[in-house]
Formats: structure tokens, C-alpha cells, sequence
């Protein structure tokens, strides 16, 4: 258990505002070392125990918003790492009979299987922890150019898997070395048995390849941060008007929070006007800048288009849009143009579940909690990616958690996107959450080859280049303007061109090899079944074993007695003449009566 709970903290100083990036592979390495050869449910039991580690102080600015009821999001979402820990537990006697790197390779591509699951199931999907988002300050974060965000995890799975390997090989040549000073007092060479590598050096080889993955993305992530003479650029200014704390009603807090990025953008055109910072070509807010839907009411509408016409720039304004059905709205992003007012909107397309609308409703109001009614109105899916034209460019628009969603994203860049925007609005959380979220804008800019934004309420707003870096961060719980000339690009990467193929990949690679455990634990089930059954007259149990069908042990197991040999050596017992191999294990099933 206290490698589990182990594992589940060092997962959580990986991610923000921690940013121990190093970290998630060592506690990818924990939980594959507590997990290994334990049964099914031992190791969910684990994965359990190391996903709430991870999770419940990582989701805690959840429960901010909706109080206690918040649990159910990290106990729901920490299912699937019970599911990675017993098949983990599950695959390992395989992968134990199999080269040394069958093991790593195992450890990644179940890391990934089981984020593909979290990630689409139940109601979508929740991706928040992601190993990949872990990485925005990592070498490792240059595959996502490659393979997105699930190559990403599959490369902290993998350094990981290493790690536990290397661990292992010290603890096994430790093992091995005690047991044969104590069991025989002749010298023992160091490594066990005869031509098998010594454990010791299968530790500094697995070590040395764990270096070698974090360290090949690297040339990744590389470039000129300035544009080149061709390249075309747009001036860009994000403006974070910040929200009143306390003292309003609902209707008044809605008012403030429009007046205040109505005034930024006033106070950013006087600035203009007086030659104090360049003309921008184009201006960004975020996410619940305008609660009150300015299609239906005039006065909203009225501030947006002066704002616009000050700045005579089109604006992305964050708002919410009125449904006829009064239990219904819409999360939206509006493209605000200084002469013609509204011209193009993108809905969201994947609201949140159980925050922006409740499935089941009524079931759970009366099984579960009342509070469900905390959510008032359902959001609505949009059914159109996010690409809208703001002046000179084309951004592809993403509204707050959907920058989580592979897909979502990468829909942006293929409908003709040049620049990617996250709208989004933290002032219900705190700066922890707004900081995992920046770090998913940095993986979505790798990935996609793309200079990206983040516009918030409160903060943390910033630009990103292509490249991961961060650029003119906010301050939480402040008002700012930040402006920035931004390349636009319409090239597609690796990660862009392949998208969902290198996940699907790794997880058919995942559910062959949990396939195969299954496979071989029914086999051996069944022989060993077979060999209860079988009686050879005139002869007992075989020596050594346990009743008449037990194991005497394998060549591989560190936990099997060694035994001297005809040349003074020591090792431990191979199959005999008579034994059946089972899954790369020997199982004594009967000797026939004449040897």
C-alpha cells in the first residue's frame, strides 16, 4: 500500500503548480513495482489507492464550486487506474518471460489504454491527469509533434517502465547474491546463472535507455521563436478583465465582469490612439466575458460594439446564448466586428459533464445528491469545430476543459485553424487549476505545430509559440492586457496528419497483450486441472513438489532455492524430463512410471 500511495503523490508534483516533471515517471515506475506479480485484484486494489493519491488533491479545486459532492469526480476517475493496476498485476508473469524490454514496453502501452478509456468514458470523458499534461516543462514533451499527447504518455510509461526495471535487476542480483552465500558458501558469480546478463548490468542498461527517450525529443523543440521575413503575423492582444470578489447579486457580478473587459479594451484603444502600443489586428476574451447573452439584450450588445469600434479590431467575445427551452444555453465564442457587430459564433462542442450539464438528472437528485440542482440550465453541444475568421487570420477556437480533448483540438487545426485561442474562465477555481490548464495549451501548440493563447477571466492568461514556451503570463486576480505579434502557420505536423492512429495502436497493443495473459492463466488453470486428475500406479507424489502437480520452480524466479551443480556452481533447477512448460513456467504433471 505505501508503494501505491507513493506512486499516486509522486504522479501528482509532476503536474502544476508542482511542475516536478520528472517526477511522473518515477511514480509510473512505483506503481508498476508494487503491482508486479500480485493478482487481478491485489493490483486494482492498488491502482485504486495510487489514483485517489493522485487525484483527490489534484481535482481539489473542484470542490470550490460544488462542495463535498466533488469526491464522486476523483473516486469515479480513479476506477480506471484500479483497472490499470490489476492489469498490470496481470500481464507481468508474461512479460517476465519475454526480453528484458517487454516489460517498459507493457508498463506504456497500458498507461495509455487506460487513458483512452478515461478519456472518452462515461459521458465523454474526463482527462484531467493525464500523464501527458505532466510534461509541459519535459524533453518528452516534443513527441507530441509526433504522436500527440497519448505518444507523450506512452514516452513517461515507458522511461518509467525502465526505471522499475532497473530497480528490480539491483533487487534481484541482491537476492540471488544472499541467498547463495547463505545456501552454499562457494563463491557465486556475480549475475546468477550462466548465460543470463548480470542484473546489475540490465539495471545500467535500462537506466541508460531511460536517458536516451527523454533525451531524443529534444531537437523537437528547438526554433527560432521569430518569425521569419515570409512568414505572415498578426498583432493579437488578449485582454483578462478580472472579476469582483464580493458585494453583487448574480445579475450585478454578470454586469461587472462585462464592464470590466469593456473598459480594458476602452483603456487598450486610448492607448492606441495615443501611439503608446501598436494597433492590434485582433482581440481576444475570455471565456463568461459576457454572461449576459447580447443577442437578447441590447444593452450588452451595445458595450461589445463600442469596445470594437474603439478598438477597430474584431473581438472574440466569451459568452453565454440563451435557448428558447429556459432549462437550456449555450457556452459560446462570438467574432464581435467593429462595422457588422456579430458574424460568426462557435458553440462548444463537449460541455463538462455534471458542471455544464447533468445526465440522469432526476436519478441522481433522488439516489445520490440533491445538490445536482446546482447545475440550473443544460448546456447545449455545439456540432462545428471552432474555426472562425478574425481579420486577417483564421484561429481555431477552444473553450476552457476542451483543450483536454484530443480531438476537439485537432478538429480546430484541420478545418484550416492558423492560430489556436483557449477561451476560458477560472474565477470559480483557483491558480492550480488555471495552471494545469496552461499546460495543456503548451502540449496543444507542440502537437499541432501552432502558436497558441490562453485568454482568461482572472488569469493565468499567456501566449505559447509552437516551441512550449510561455510568453507574458498574468498574474491571478488581476487585470491585464497583454499584446503580442503571433506567426501564423498552415502547416500540419506528424501528430496532426496521423491523429487518433498511434493511440489506437498502442491500445489494440495493450488489449493483445492483457489477451494473452488471460490466455496463458487458463492454460495453466486447466493443466494444472488435469494433472489433479491423473494417477500413475505405483508411484506417489514427486519429490519436491506439493501434492502430486505443484511447481518446483523456475530458472527465472528469484524466489526459486539454488542448487548446486556437477561443476560446483550453483543455479536454480530447469525442467525435467517429464514436466510440461505452461506459459514459460515449469509444471510437474505426471513422470512416466519407467525413466
Amino acid at each position: 500500500m505505501a508503494g501505491a500511495v507513493a506512486a499516486g503523490l509522486a504522479l501528482l508534483v509532476a503536474f502544476p503548480p508542482y511542475d516536478l516533471w520528472w517526477m511522473a515517471p518515477v511514480g509510473v515506475a512505483l506503481l508498476a513495482l508494487a503491482t508486479h506479480r500480485r493478482g487481478f485484484w491485489a493490483g486494482a486494489g492498488l491502482g485504486l489507492i495510487a489514483g485517489l493519491s493522485l487525484l483527490l488533491p489534484l481535482l481539489s479545486w473542484a470542490g470550490l464550486v460544488v462542495g463535498s459532492v466533488w469526491l464522486w469526480l476523483p473516486a469515479g476517475e480513479s476506477v480506471f487506474f484500479a483497472l490499470l493496476g490489476g492489469l498490470s498485476a496481470l500481464v507481468s508473469p508474461v512479460v517476465d518471460r519475454w526480453p528484458r524490454a517487454a516489460w517498459p514496453a507493457a508498463t506504456a502501452v497500458l498507461w495509455v489504454f487506460q487513458e483512452a478509456l478515461r478519456d472518452r468514458i462515461p459521458f465523454g470523458g474526463f482527462p484531467w491527469g493525464r500523464l501527458a499534461f505532466s510534461q509541459a516543462d519535459s524533453p518528452l514533451l516534443g513527441l507530441a509533434a509526433l504522436g500527440g499527447a497519448p505518444l507523450v504518455t506512452a514516452g513517461v510509461g515507458l522511461v518509467g517502465g525502465l526505471i522499475a526495471l532497473a530497480v528490480r535487476s539491483v533487487l534481484d542480483n541482491r537476492a540471488v547474491t544472499v541467498r547463495a552465500v547463505s545456501e552454499r558458501p562457494a563463491p557465486v558469480r556475480p549475475g546468477g546463472e550462466p548465460g543470463r546478463r548480470s542484473p546489475l548490468r540490465t539495471a545500467a542498461a535500462a537506466l541508460g535507455s531511460a536517458v536516451v527517450v527523454c533525451a531524443a525529443p529534444v531537437p523537437l523543440l528547438w526554433g527560432d521563436p521569430q518569425p521569419g521575413p515570409q512568414t505572415p503575423t498578426v498583432r493579437v492582444a488578449v485582454v483578462q478583465g478580472n472579476v469582483p470578489r464580493l458585494g453583487l447579486d448574480f445579475n450585478a457580478q454578470r454586469r461587472a465582469v462585462l464592464d470590466n473587459h469593456v473598459n480594458a479594451t476602452l483603456d487598450l484603444a486610448a492607448r492606441v490612439a495615443a501611439g503608446e502600443t501598436p494597433q492590434p489586428d485582433l482581440v481576444v476574451w475570455p471565456e463568461n466575458s459576457s454572461d449576459i447573452d447580447p443577442f437578447r439584450h441590447r444593452d450588452a450588445a451595445d458595450r461589445i460594439a463600442a469596445a470594437a469600434r474603439a478598438i477597430g479590431a474584431p473581438i472574440l467575445v466569451g459568452g453565454l446564448q440563451d435557448d428558447d427551452d429556459p432549462t437550456r444555453v449555450r457556452n459560446v465564442g462570438i467574432v464581435w466586428d467593429p462595422e457588422h457587430g456579430p458574424t460568426q459564433t462557435y458553440v462548444k462542442r463537449h460541455p463538462v459533464p455534471f458542471a455544464e450539464y447533468v445526465p440522469m438528472r432526476s436519478f441522481i437528485r433522488e439516489y445520490i445528491t440533491e445538490q445536482v440542482d446546482l447545475v440550473r440550465r443544460d448546456f447545449v453541444a455545439g456540432e462545428v469545430p471552432g474555426v472562425l475568421i478574425m481579420g486577417p487570420a483564421t484561429i481555431g477556437d477552444v473553450i476552457c476543459f476542451e483543450v483536454a480533448y484530443d480531438e476537439v483540438v485537432r478538429d480546430a487545426v484541420t478545418g484550416g485553424a492558423q492560430l489556436l485561442v483557449v477561451q476560458t474562465n477560472n474565477a470559480t477555481f483557483d491558480e492550480a487549476e488555471a495552471r494545469q490548464q496552461l499546460a495543456m495549451v503548451r502540449l496543444r501548440a507542440v502537437e499541432h505545430g501552432r502558436e497558441a493563447l490562453m485568454a482568461s477571466t482572472v488569469g493565468v492568461s499567456a501566449f505559447v509559440d509552437r516551441y512550449g514556451r510561455v510568453y507574458d503570463p498574468t498574474d491571478f486576480f488581476t487585470q491585464a492586457v497583454i499584446e503580442r505579434t503571433i506567426p501564423l502557420s498552415t502547416g500540419r505536423t506528424m501528430a496532426t496528419r496521423v491523429g487518433v492512429v498511434p493511440e489506437v495502436i498502442m491500445a489494440v497493443g495493450a488489449g493483445a497483450l492483457v489477451a494473452l495473459a488471460l490466455a496463458v492463466r487458463l492454460r495453466r488453470s486447466s493443466v494444472r486441472t488435469l494433472s489433479d486428475d491423473t494417477v500413475v500406479p505405483g508411484h506417489g507424489p514427486t519429490p519436491g513438489a506439493v501434492g502430486s502437480t505443484d511447481v518446483t520452480g523456475s530458472p527465472d524466479d528469484p524466489s526459486t532455492p539454488l542448487v548446486p551443480s556437477a561443476d560446483g556452481s550453483t543455479g536454480r533447477p530447469g525442467p525435467r524430463p517429464g514436466d510440461a512448460l505452461v506459459g514459460g513456467e515449469t509444471t510437474v504433471t505426471r513422470r512416466e512410471a519407467d525413466e
